[in-house]
C-alpha cells in the first residue's frame, strides 16, 4: 500500500538519475507482469486437471499482478505508464517442454529474492542512499518471491527425473550459467543505476550470484564452482565484448556492416560462455569435489 511516504518524492530524481530508475521501473514492471501472465495461463491450462497445482499458479499470478500494477503507479509518478493490456493482446506462444520452465523459473524467482533482499539490506544499513520509497517494500517483496521459487522447488522435487539423471545435471549447469551470465551482462552495463543506490554494480551481482548458487543447492544435483577465480574474469572479459557491441549499435552506418563487426565479439562471447559450462562444477550430493 502506498503511503505519505512518496508525496513529492520523486521531485529530486532528475538527469541520468531519473533516466535509468525510469528504465529499471520499465524493466521490473515488464517483467512481473510476465510474470503474472505466464502463471495465469498455466493454471487456466490446470485446472480440469490438477486443481491444487492451478490454484497454486493462481494464487502465484496475483502476486505477480500486485507488483507489476505497483510500479506501474510508481511510473505515474514520473508522468509514465505503461500499457499492460498491451502486453496480454499481443502475446505470442512457443512451446518449451515443462521442465525448461521449472529449471528457469525457480532460478528466475530465487535470483529475484537474493537481488531484492540485497538491496534492501544496503539501503537498511545506508538510508541516506534510499532515492524513492519502493525500496522499503523490497523485503516484503522478495518473501513472494522466495516462496514462488519453492513452490516450483517443490514440484520439481515429486518428479525426480528432473533432477537425478545425468541429463538433469547437464541442464542444471546450462541454466544456472544462464541465468547468471544473462543477469551480469545486463548489471554490469546499467550500473549506473546501481550506482545512484550507492552500489557497485559487479560487487552487488558477485553476491547475487553466490547467494543463488548455493540456494539452488538445496535442490539442484550440481551448482557452478562459481569461487573458480576463472568464473567472474571470464564474464568481465564477456562484458568487454558486450560494450564493444554495443558501441557498434550505437556508431549508426549500415546494418550489415554492423553485423559483420559484431560478429567477432558474439563468437567470443560463445567461447567464453562455453568454457564457463566447462568448468567442473560442485556435486551438492554425498562427496562435493565429485559430480555424480
Amino acid at each position: 500500500m502506498r503511503n505519505e511516504q512518496f508525496d513529492g518524492a520523486w521531485d529530486h530524481i532528475q538527469g541520468e538519475k531519473r533516466q535509468v530508475f525510469v528504465e529499471f521501473l520499465e524493466r521490473s514492471c515488464t517483467a512481473e507482469f510476465s510474470g503474472f501472465l505466464l502463471y495465469k495461463e498455466l493454471a487456466r491450462k490446470l485446472k480440469g486437471r490438477n486443481p491444487i497445482l492451478a490454484e497454486g499458479f493462481d494464487l502465484m499470478s496475483r502476486d505477480e499482478a500486485r507488483h507489476a500494477g505497483f510500479l506501474n503507479k510508481a511510473m505515474s509518478d514520473f508522468d509514465l505508464q505503461l500499457d499492460l493490456g498491451f502486453l496480454t493482446k499481443s502475446k505470442s506462444y512457443t512451446f518449451f517442454k515443462p521442465k525448461f520452465i521449472f529449471y528457469a523459473t525457480y532460478l528466475s524467482e530465487k535470483i529475484g529474492y537474493w537481488r531484492y533482499i540485497t538491496i534492501f539490506r544496503h539501503l537498511e544499513q545506508n538510508p541516506g542512499d534510499t532515492i524513492y520509497p519502493i525500496f522499503n517494500f523490497f523485503d516484503n517483496w522478495c518473501q513472494d518471491e522466495n516462496r514462488h521459487g519453492d513452490f516450483f522447488a517443490a514440484m520439481m522435487k515429486s518428479q525426480p527425473q528432473f533432477l537425478n539423471d545425468l541429463k538433469a545435471r547437464l541442464w542444471c549447469r546450462f541454466f544456472l550459467l544462464s541465468v547468471f551470465a544473462t543477469m551480469y551482462l545486463n548489471d554490469i552495463q546499467r550500473k549506473a543505476f546501481y550506482a545512484s543506490l550507492g552500489l557497485d554494480a559487479r560487487e552487488y551481482d558477485i553476491e547475487v550470484i553466490k547467494k543463488t548458487n548455493e540456494s539452488a543447492g538445496r535442490l539442484f544435483p550440481i551448482v557452478l564452482d562459481v569461487e573458480n577465480p576463472k568464473f567472474f574474469a571470464e564474464l568481465d572479459a564477456c562484458t568487454e565484448q558486450t560494450a564493444a557491441i554495443s558501441e557498434i549499435s550505437q556508431s549508426g552506418g549500415p546494418k550489415v556492416l554492423q553485423l559483420l563487426r559484431k560478429l567477432p565479439h558474439v563468437a567470443t562471447i560463445g567461447v567464453k560462455l562455453i568454457g564457463l559450462y566447462f568448468i567442473k562444477p560442485i556435486s551438492t550430493m554425498g562427496d562435493r569435489d565429485t559430480v555424480r
